[in-house]
């Protein structure tokens, strides 16, 4: 597969280094000062706070071009408008990995509806400089898949190729038939514990105040209850059901723990905020935290 990811970053980076790995043909978009380093010390990687840096010389390009079989859109839901601009010119399907709740239409609109394709990582990791500090893998970790669909829905062999070749080159990928669903759960679930995070200045510092927890956690059962086709996969209806006496020290001692401070919850830059924000919107919610 001649693939082109479209997003240097945390997930990107990860992702471009599987498959460049596994022998695909693979381009890395980055511009400015990420694509300066990339050119002089390929793709950085560290697990964790491992002092062992690997370098993988992955390609860069500045630009999208024809003759990519696939791009995979790895960049945050507010910087969605700057790349589909820069991908209508060019050919090829689109995978689109990233937070984004407003459907399929607006993507198509620009690039033409049967480009898109719907997704999301299941990678995580943080920015230490150039370098990509990712997760620590464990059971559960590789168990969460990276989940792929058609907007509509439909069983396509596109899909199957895609994950087919996602799966021989490590990345534990499924399709999803549900897609514009799964995505529409994971905003209603992400805004509000994005924005509390936020507000509180870290997901530890969330987890000690249990006011805004239980907030947090009444903003989400308000979002999931807003769903037209119900919350996809059916286990976020846990967050719906559970009593507030169980979720709340459930949900504190996960944003103390290594998988929280190792994911982008961890990020207090404006970007995030104003990711969320624009996820906000999509959901039609106040753009606020709790």
């Amino acid at each position: 597969m001649k693939l082109l990811v479209y997003g240097a970053g945390v997930l990107g980076s990860q992702f471009a280094v599987r498959m460049h790995e596994a022998g695909h043909d693979v381009s890395l978009l980055a511009r400015g000062e990420r694509l300066a380093s990339l050119r002089e010390h390929g793709v950085q990687l560290a697990e964790e706070d491992s002092a062992q840096v690997r370098r993988v010389p992955v390609p860069v390009v500045e630009q999208p071009s024809d003759g990519y079989d696939l791009t995979a859109v790895f960049v945050r839901t507010h910087q969605v408008d700057s790349v589909l601009a820069s991908l209508a010119p060019v050919d090829g399907d689109v995978l689109f990995l990233h937070n984004w709740a407003a459907g399929a239409e607006p993507l198509g609109r620009v690039i033409g509806s049967e480009r898109v394709l719907l997704g999301f990582p299941a990678a995580a990791g943080t920015m230490d400089g150039d370098v990509v500090r990712y997760r620590k893998t464990n059971f559960m970790t590789r168990r969460v898949a990276m989940p792929i669909g058609e907007p509509d829905g439909r069983t396509t062999l596109r899909v199957e190729k895609i994950v087919n070749t996602f799966r021989a080159a490590g990345v534990n990928a499924k399709a999803e038939p549900r897609m514009d669903a799964w995505l529409k759960t994971h905003a209603a679930f992400e805004v509000p514990l994005g924005l509390a995070v936020q507000s509180a200045g870290g997901p530890a510092a969330l987890a000690g105040d249990t006011d805004a927890v239980h907030r947090m956690l009444g903003l989400v059962r308000r979002n999931l209850d807003a769903l037209d086709a119900g919350p996809v996969p059916r286990a976020y209806g846990a967050l719906q059901k559970l009593p507030a006496g169980l979720l709340v020290p459930l949900m504190k001692g996960f944003l103390r723990s290594s998988t929280a401070e190792s994911s982008a919850l961890s990020s207090t830059s404006p970007s995030t905020r104003a990711e969320m924000e624009r996820l906000a919107r999509q959901l039609g919610t106040a753009p606020t935290g709790p």
